[in-house]
């Protein structure tokens, strides 16, 4: 999940194409098993990232096991059959490099990014555990109370977290599959065992579901060579059936009031179920993005916060607040996050916001601002595309969302096509008050032990 709290975010590096003067070097290929690999050759430093992407996060929970995936997530590091607790960490980081892993909604991944001639190295890692991940009742109960802590630290002592992680799906959602916490509670990890770890192990973390990303300083014969002799025989498993997570038709606009105790400031959630990816409407709610709050010069940026001074803090995204216009999947809000300044109302700031709105919707976008904001769009992407890692995190989220890692060099093609008609038509679509819920997060005195809203562990 981004950092909560940081303005003008939003720009997905996933936009970068040939009308951006750069072309992304890809081939890909499929080993017998189904480990889908995408290879990107780029010999400017010598460091390689090695990306491994599996299609299975927070929204394939089941009921009783929510913050399962993120459990799981935590397992993968407690070593494997040949790499025992510690191995990974101390093989990577002694020869300078870097890992971590992540849970999404709708993948978990993982990477390394070494020194080039480590290739091998990150390889043996990530197929040993994709191979015999260590799953014990010691691992497990390491990995409950570390989850916990994490919960403690990240979310439930931290002003504003709660609220968006746990009650603002429940807004947003009515299917339960988008509506329940990502993170999890205390009593569904307490309840998690060695049997549903193992199983889902088998379900998830196959090579079947997944896809290994390469990017920076290799030769691509020897990497070829080195991805089939520690992943090829590794054996596939039934394709795992994801949850249906279509939303009941009939959304109706929603306001809800949460305490945070731990706040200082009030903040105001605000969202519009969304499009289908990649469709013309994804792409122009995207602009729509960039016109709103991106940059100094954005319309929020220049008449809430400097003009009404209003808004003190901001962020937005298509996805918001665990997914992001480059892993966007249907269904998905355009969502916006607002500290803003106690002597205004929420309903003011709603107002207000939808004020800005409505200017989108009621006068077609000077062909001047459109420019700039496109202009920016290319800049960013460009940029954020010189990273091995980023450009590893793009072709990965394309090849498991899309099935398509060229769209690396595509798809800003097609983000700058839009229209001044196509966002005007677009805003009227979907950014309307009928398809609006709110999220009032009001800064309050700490509750009661026991009082709702307050996170009890489990007995």
């Amino acid at each position: 999940m981004k950092k909560l709290i940081a303005c003008s975010l939003l720009f997905s590096g996933a936009f970068l194409a040939r009308s951006a003067g750069v072309t992304i070097p890809i081939e890909k290929y499929q080993l017998k098993n189904g480990l889908r690999v995408i290879l990107s050759k780029d010999n400017a430093v010598p460091v390689v990232t090695v990306y491994m992407i599996y299609d299975v996060g927070a929204r394939s929970e089941e009921k009783g096991r929510t913050g399962f995936a993120h459990l799981f997530e935590h397992m993968m590091f407690e070593g494997s059959a040949n790499a025992p607790k510690g191995t990974h960490f101390a093989a990577v980081e002694s020869n300078g490099g870097t890992l971590n892993g992540s849970t999404h909604p709708d993948f978990t991944d993982y990477f390394e990014v070494l020194p080039s001639n480590k290739l091998a190295t990150a390889l043996w890692l990530e197929s040993d555990r994709m191979r015999s991940l260590s799953i014990n009742e010691e691992n497990l109960k390491n990995q409950k109370e570390a989850v916990k802590q994490e919960r403690r630290l990240s979310f439930d002592n931290q002003p504003y977290a709660t609220a968006i992680v746990d009650v603002w799906p429940t807004v947003m959602y009515r299917n339960w599959q988008s509506s329940h916490s990502l993170i999890g509670s205390f009593e569904d990890l307490n309840g998690a065992s060695v049997a549903d770890v193992s199983k889902f192990f088998k379900t998830y973390y196959a090579p079947n579901n997944a896809a290994l990303v390469i990017v920076g300083d290799i030769q691509t014969a020897e990497a070829k060579k080195l991805i089939e002799t520690y992943f090829g025989d590794i054996p596939s498993q039934p394709q795992p059936k994801h949850p249906d997570m279509t939303e009941p038709p009939g959304f109706q606009a929603a306001t809800k009031v949460q305490k945070d105790a731990l706040a200082r400031v009030p903040g105001v959630v605000i969202g519009y179920p969304g499009p289908k990816r990649r469709s013309p409407d994804y792409y122009a709610l995207h602009m729509i993005d960039a016109i709103l709050t991106a940059g100094d010069s954005s319309r929020i940026r220049q008449d809430l916060v400097k003009g009404k001074q209003s808004v003190i803090q901001y962020e937005a995204e298509l996805g918001w607040p665990f997914a992001s216009a480059l892993d966007f999947r249907d269904p998905e809000p355009y969502a916006m996050f607002i500290l803003y300044n106690p002597n205004f109302t929420a309903k003011q700031i709603v107002d207000q916001v939808q004020e800005e709105i409505a200017k989108l919707q009621d006068t077609p976008l000077d062909a001047k601002e459109l420019e700039r904001v496109k202009t920016q769009i290319r800049a960013g992407a460009i940029k954020d595309m010189q990273g091995s890692l980023s450009r590893a995190k793009t072709l990965a989220q394309y090849a498991i969302a899309d099935g398509n890692p060229e769209l690396i060099n595509t798809e800003l093609d097609v983000m700058l096509a839009v229209t001044p008609a196509q966002i005007q038509a677009a805003a009227k679509k979907f950014l309307t008050p009928d398809k609006r819920a709110v999220m009032e997060i009001v800064p309050a005195p700490n509750p009661q032990p026991g009082t709702p809203g307050q996170q009890k562990e489990g007995q």
